[in-house]
C-alpha cells in the first residue's frame, strides 16, 4: 500500500466550493474538450486529490486523471507604471467516458 493513501482525509463541504475558482473557457481548453477534458482555475493551495474530490462531488462525475500547472504572474506596464500580475494555477481534469460537464452553466 503507498503512503499517499495512508492520510487520506474527507473535504469538508465548505472547502468543495472554495477548491474550484471558476471554468476556463478559451480556444484552446474547447479543443480539448473534445477529448473529456475539462480545464478550471484553481487556489494555488489546491492539491490534486482536493481538485478530483471537490469535481466528483459537485458535478457527479467520474476523473480518471488531474493535471495541475502554475502561472507565474508577469511583469507589465500600463501607462508607464509597472505593475504585476497575480500568479495562477489551472487544472486540467479528464472525465470517464460518458460523463461530461456544462461549463457554460453554474452549479
Amino acid at each position: 500500500m503507498s503512503w499517499k493513501y495512508l492520510n487520506k482525509k474527507p473535504i469538508a463541504d465548505e472547502r468543495l466550493y472554495q477548491v474550484i475558482n471558476r471554468p476556463v473557457i478559451t480556444e484552446k481548453a474547447t479543443l480539448i474538450g473534445e477529448y473529456n477534458h475539462v480545464t478550471f482555475e484553481v487556489p494555488l493551495s489546491a492539491t490534486k486529490p482536493e481538485i478530483r474530490a471537490a469535481v466528483e462531488k459537485l458535478f457527479k462525475v467520474k476523473v480518471l486523471g488531474v493535471n495541475t500547472l502554475r502561472r507565474k504572474g508577469k511583469t507589465k506596464r500600463f501607462r508607464g507604471r509597472k505593475g504585476k500580475q497575480s500568479d495562477t494555477k489551472k487544472a486540467i481534469v479528464r472525465l470517464a467516458e460518458g460523463d461530461s460537464i456544462d461549463v457554460t452553466t453554474g452549479l
